[in-house]
């Protein structure tokens, strides 16, 4: 039996020399740590960010908009709502809910809770040891209030330690009540609603004050998971059982804690569980207004502000959403804007003009005034923009920017895209000149093949045969812009496009349209944009970035953001000039109303399809602007694109008030050159006899771009001038003229304007006139007289009755009749 035991007491040897091991090594790996974890808590604390109170208590400091002047817009209405309340309006029953659910010893700890925190660890490594999805959180009130205003939601130890040392520090400067009442301001509530008042309005729609105990317990339950327990959203609406239970589980903790009475839990929860939670929302989502409280000054100009000022921040200072939302809401910010309040005003003023369109508005189901407009004015130099108008009539706030806003509001600028897709590319690559000449008729055989049962034409169903670019400009000629953009190539069409600031990924298959890039019918762009890119044409080429501010302050004077003009070549200066010189074209045919004084204009107007939309975007030395106008639901207009023109004219002559009449100067780099307006060549003597009068012209020309060919497209023939039939054998001398005329090799499918300048291919098929034989004359006798007292032979000189024998007989003139 002895000897049995004694194995066995050497194993037990062995396994107590194995535990000392054990139990050495760890009692050394603690040790490490806790030396090592000091140094790194210790590292963590001295970084931690300064306990600024007033920071923490100050949440009403509102960021500020100022115009170009300095002078007060609006104050800015960020992406979170917040009202902020004092803790006396807080029903009692609504602190006691956030206190039982979040932080039960709130009252008693010193701003972090050890007894949670040893709980949490519990729970977590019993889900670990599981597998159980989920971290139990052990932060206090106070933890939360400095994760909502000075720290970040960042989820890391450095976080949270610091999180830990500045609650322990709050508490010894702030009250209980002064916690309590920033946590309950601070807390998010669902989607941008933040703080218990807007909580209470969202949910509601009544003042905090106004709730009962199951409402307070709700809210307080809903910040765990505003997604999960949203108790308005659809998914909710099907399946209230999760935000039910999570109210009975407040409830459950109120009564646990000693806030509520048996009596009135037994009382909250009978009205849980006959519905009438669930009504109280039913009955809130049936009376939810639409509208935005949000109203702002100059609603149109300041949330794009906003947003842009949101993103230079985000770049700049690689803030999170909720890091820039925190510095907009309780930044106490002054961003100070580029807009000028008088160019604003007026703009608006002249799209909710009727007389402006000459028409007669109506409004909408939705009480919106149709058709809409909306414009933009910009500074192209410094890329300052002075306007942005999103719509005509008083409308509610947040509704479509119609000016801005390119996600929710595009629509197809129609033919005010060629200068940006056709000609300026095909001039700037060298591939034609303004003097080059493409045949305005419908598409070659080619570009059937290319595009089958693709059958454009032009605005007026008229094709003018030959014609130069800079006339096809003018006219807004659809077929030239087909045929020029099908052979310079749609993808240079579409880079050119993307370097003018037009976007178009939003429908990648639009690179490759011809209708899209030739024709400007695709997804669409807004007046923000074309403004933009339509000022490159003044500024040598270059595109400007449009900035709506010029710098941001913090609230204690420091320069957050300061705007600097970004620049990008687009043509070069001299393409710029010559497209600037061709865009004053339209304004004596389809953009009449676009003039204005003595200040020099040029633009293109713009028609979308079945006139849908119509704009106007165009430029003077100083500044550009974009004017569209439509439905919100596209429909027919019955105006067309120099309507769009006349308001732009009224926008911008209070724009350039003040401003020098002198026109843009220009480049070096450019040449002059007399060329044919049929052929785009060199021109001759022919052009200039040419029937309608000398085709000679002179237009601008990159250096080394002039043509060197001479016209081939004029020639002279000799034709029957009765029949204008080219002149053979056949022809009478006396019908034989020499004419000049225009080549042409190919008869199109459809009449051209030109077709009755064309060389004639038909030779004179004249029959040849007899000649005239004289009858033989009868030798006279002796005997015989004339009657008429002649001689006898022709009476060349005889009576005025003459005689009968005298050959033709006289007309009643006397003289023989014409042949």
């Amino acid at each position: 039996m002895g000897e049995k035991k004694k194995p066995k007491n050497k194993k037990n040897r062995k396994a107590g020399r194995i535990f000392k091991v054990v139990a050495l090594t760890i009692l050394f790996i603690i040790l490490t740590a806790a030396v090592g974890g000091g140094g790194y808590v210790y590292a963590v604390i001295k970084s931690a960010p300064p306990l600024d109170v007033k920071e923490i208590l100050t949440l009403e400091q509102i960021s500020r908009i100022y115009d170009n002047k300095g002078e007060y817009m609006d104050d800015v209405p960020t992406e979170v709502k917040r009202h902020v309340v004092p803790i006396s309006k807080v029903p009692k029953n609504l602190q006691n809910a956030f206190i039982s659910i979040e932080d039960e010893r709130f009252e008693s700890h010193n701003g972090i809770d050890p007894r949670r925190i040893l709980g949490a660890i519990y729970t977590d490594v019993k889900k670990i040891i599981s597998k159980q999805s989920g971290m139990h959180g052990a932060s206090t009130i106070t933890q939360q209030l400095l994760k909502n205003t000075v720290l970040t939601n960042e989820v890391s130890a450095t976080r949270k330690i610091q999180e830990m040392y500045l609650a322990i520090n709050l508490e010894k400067q702030l009250s209980k009540d002064q916690i309590l009442e920033a946590y309950m301001n601070t807390i998010p509530l669902g989607g941008i609603t933040y703080g218990v008042e807007m909580g209470s309005q969202y949910y509601f729609n009544k003042d905090v004050d106004q709730l009962n105990l199951l409402e307070c317990a709700y809210l307080a339950g809903v910040t765990q998971s505003t997604d999960k327990y949203n108790a308005l959203t659809t998914n909710s609406q099907k399946n209230p059982t999760p935000y039910i239970n999570r109210t009975k589980t407040v409830l459950s903790k109120m009564k646990e804690t000693g806030k509520i009475n048996n009596d009135e839990y037994t009382a909250a929860m009978n009205d849980l569980n006959a519905g009438k939670l669930q009504k109280t929302f039913a009955d809130v989502i049936a009376l939810r207004k639409v509208e935005n409280p949000n109203k702002l000054n100059f609603e149109w100009f300041s949330r794009p502000v906003i947003n842009q000022v949101r993103d230079h921040l985000k770049n700049k200072y690689k803030y999170t959403n909720s890091e820039v939302e925190k510095v907009l809401l309780n930044g106490g910010l002054q961003i100070y804007t580029t807009m000028d309040k008088a160019i604003q005003e007026n703009t608006q003023k002249v799209l909710d003009d009727d007389k402006t369109f000459g028409i007669k508005s109506h409004l909408d189901k939705n009480k919106t005034i149709q058709p809409q407009a909306s414009a933009v004015v910009m500074d192209y130099k410094t890329g300052q923009v002075k306007a942005i108008v999103g719509g005509r009539g008083d409308q509610p706030p947040g509704s479509y920017n119609r000016a801005y806003d390119l996600k929710n509001f595009h629509r197809p600028p129609g033919s005010s895209l060629k200068p940006l897709t056709v000609y300026a590319p095909a001039i700037d690559t060298k591939f034609a000149t303004a003097g080059t000449v493409v045949e305005d008729s419908p598409l070659t055989d080619q570009m059937k093949k290319t595009y089958p049962n693709y059958e454009p034409n032009n605005d007026n169903k008229r094709f003018r045969g030959y014609v130069n670019l800079r006339e096809a400009i003018k006219y807004s000629i659809n077929l030239v812009a087909l045929k020029l953009e099908y052979e310079m190539g749609v993808k240079t069409g579409a880079a050119y496009a993307e370097k003018f600031g037009i976007d178009f990924n939003n429908v990648p298959d639009e690179k490759g349209s011809i209708a899209a890039l030739g024709l400007g019918e695709f997804w669409g762009t807004n007046p923000y944009y074309m403004a933009a890119a339509y000022g490159t044409f003044g500024n040598n080429g270059m595109y400007t970035e449009p900035l709506l501010y010029t710098k941001v302050v913090d609230k204690t004077g420091k320069v957050l953001l300061e705007a600097t003009p970004e620049q990008r070549k687009v043509i070069s200066p001299q393409t710029a000039f010559i497209m600037y010189d061709m865009l004053k074209g339209p304004l004596s045919y389809s953009a009449t109303k676009a003039k204005f004084g003595d200040m020099p204009v040029a633009g293109k107007t713009g028609t979308s399809s079945e006139n849908k939309n119509v704009w106007f975007s165009g430029l003077t030395p100083h500044l550009s602007a974009a004017v569209w106008v439509g439905e919100d639901i596209p429909a027919k207009l019955s105006i067309n694109s120099n309507q769009a023109a006349a308001a732009w004219s009224k926008i911008m002559k209070k724009a350039n008030e003040g401003l020098s009449t002198n026109d843009i100067e220009k480049p070096s780099g450019i040449v002059r050159a007399s060329v044919c307006a049929d052929s785009g060549l060199l021109a001759t003597d022919l052009c200039k006899k040419d029937p309608r009068g000398s085709r000679v012209v002179t237009d601008y020309f990159l250096e080394g771009t002039v043509p060197t060919s001479l016209c081939d497209v004029h020639v002279e023939a000799e034709v029957n001038s009765s029949n204008n039939k080219l002149a053979n054998e056949n022809t009478p001398a006396e019908l034989r003229v020499k004419k000049v005329f225009i080549k042409r090799n190919y008869k199109p499918s459809k009449a051209l304007e030109d077709d009755k300048y064309v060389l004639p291919t038909e030779q004179d098929d004249t029959k040849p006139v007899p000649v005239p034989t004289t009858p033989p004359t009868t030798p006279p006798t002796g005997n015989t007289t004339n009657p008429g007292g002649g001689n006898g032979g022709n009476n060349n000189t005889g009576n005025d009755t003459g005689n009968g024998n005298s050959g033709t007989p006289p007309n009643g003139n006397g003289e023989p009749p014409a042949t």
